[in-house]
């Protein structure tokens, strides 16, 4: 615990806007909770924390300072994908509300693709500017790269304590490619406060802790909460908004085409649809075979693909014709 300079610790919150979304994402599409982060919960959890670690009131503990950073598609490129500009605005009304000050680069394209680059150095410099004229006791990073660890060294040196809020997971893509997501170490080494958020989630979750639970978007319904959580984070799949919407709340049927671990493709024109193990209901993954029955509602990832959702086993035909594999 350390000594308070003041008697409120002035706390400043800089997000990676990417990462945040990945974490996001990952609550949305992959864990059980199926729901977006939400900027106002972790503000909240955020000021909880910083109380319990300085040992202060948690009334007298506020977020006064809010940065986010993104690489962000240009107006151009934007009004090429549907709705894209709109619900960049609507997230822009949510930081907004929030006090969050947002700072977007423009994407680059390196060999063909879209990048981001210079986020990490503007973030970096817009922490120390804050910790020079004094505007912060507590700097609250929502980072993962070790590429941040001298900007954590000097915060230290200048006597600002350092959160680290990381999270650390691992799934199964849409593609079959496995992804993972750690924060550096020597980040969670160096912070003051460094936090683990997975464990801190699920330990909360199992509780009904209400302030872990509102940290996800609430809604009345799943219908009004993917509408919500996809405006928060400015993700609106890029097709046509119309037949999104009468996709998802319809039922189809079909086969398994292939089987793999921990995820499977369903035959559907013109592109079969992938499914992940954690979208079966009624039953389990492993009592799934090629050429089983399956009911299922179609949904978008996050790339604006379609993918299977609420995969129901049906039955096996007495001659499956399909072999395992694609």
């Amino acid at each position: 615990m350390f000594a308070n300079n003041s008697a409120t610790p002035r706390i400043g919150v800089f997000y990676d806007g990417n990462f945040l979304l990945h974490a996001s994402n990952y609550y949305n599409y992959i864990h059980p909770q199926r729901r977006r982060l939400s900027v106002n919960g972790l503000h909240d959890f955020i000021s909880q924390r910083v109380a319990e670690e300085e040992g202060i009131d948690p009334k007298r503990c506020r977020v006064c300072e809010a940065h986010y950073f993104r690489g962000r598609l240009n107006a151009s490129d934007a009004a090429q994908r549907g709705s894209q500009l709109y619900h960049d605005r609507v997230f822009d009304d949510i930081l907004m509300s929030e006090g969050v000050h947002t700072h977007y680069l423009p994407l680059r394209n390196i060999y063909g693709r879209k990048e981001e680059r210079g986020t990490d150095v503007w973030l970096a410099l817009e922490v120390l500017e804050m910790a020079l004229l004094g505007k912060i006791d507590v700097a609250v990073l929502v980072v993962a790269d070790t590429d941040y660890v001298p900007l954590v060294r000097k915060l230290i040196a200048m006597g600002v304590r350092v959160m680290l809020i990381s999270w650390e997971f691992e799934y199964t893509n849409d593609e079959g490619a496995r992804i993972v997501t750690r924060t550096s170490h020597e980040l969670l080494n160096l912070a003051h406060y460094p936090v683990l958020m997975q464990e801190v989630i699920d330990c909360g979750l199992k509780q009904n802790n209400q302030l872990i639970m509102n940290l996800f978007v609430q809604s009345v319904d799943s219908r009004q909460g993917d509408a919500e959580s996809d405006e928060e984070y400015g993700e609106r799949a890029t097709g046509d908004e119309g037949e999104r919407n009468r996709d998802l709340g319809a039922r189809y049927t079909s086969q398994i085409l292939s089987l793999k671990n921990g995820y499977g493709f369903i035959k559907y024109p013109n592109n079969n649809l992938f499914f992940h193990s954690l979208d079966v209901i009624g039953g389990d993954f492993s009592e799934f075979a090629p050429g089983d029955e399956v009911e299922f509602s179609i949904d978008k990832n996050d790339q604006g693909q379609d993918v299977a959702k609420q995969v129901k086993r049906l039955g096996r035909p007495a001659d499956a014709g399909f072999e395992e594999g694609f």
